[in-house]
């Protein structure tokens, strides 16, 4: 265990997040999501796993170490609904609560129909999936930066 480190943030999640630049994706996916075939296609190469959790408690994890995007309209995206590209299921709107007390405001998600969040998937740095097993629980989260102190 470590202070101030959600304790759902395995040591493989950790390296990962850390090893993470300014403006790469992040893949936060379900249980029924390609998960392990797309995960060889990305920057990192294999599959990370939080298991046993919904994904808004997966979201809450990484986004107490993990700063979203700054200099983009959207940094955080979800897979849409097929045929149903305006609906926000459940898992959708918990998670999108996840991001907006992490940000502290409203932060909107962009929307990616399912077959192109496939394809922006692939070219992610990796892809961590959950136990969530609500169908739509399929998320990417840009990585932006941490300013220095102000002395």
């Amino acid at each position: 265990m470590l202070k101030s480190i959600d304790p759902l943030l395995n040591a493989d999640v950790l390296y990962a997040l850390r090893s993470m630049g300014h403006g790469d994706d992040l893949v936060l996916c379900d249980t029924n999501f390609p998960a392990d075939a797309v995960a060889r296609q990305t920057v990192l190469g294999r599959l990370l796993r939080i298991d046993n959790v919904t994904a808004s408690r997966a979201a809450r994890a990484i986004l107490s170490v993990l700063p979203l995007d700054s200099f983009v309209d959207k940094p955080a995206s979800r897979m849409e609904i097929v045929g149903q590209p305006n609906e926000i299921p459940p898992v959708q709107s918990e998670v999108q609560a996840e991001i907006d007390a992490a940000q502290g405001r409203s932060f909107p998600m962009a929307s990616v129909e399912r077959f192109a969040f496939y394809e922006l998937a692939k070219r992610s740095y990796c892809v961590i999936q959950t136990g969530e097993r609500r169908f739509y629980g399929c998320f990417i989260f840009k990585k932006g930066v941490i300013p220095p102190d102000v002395a």
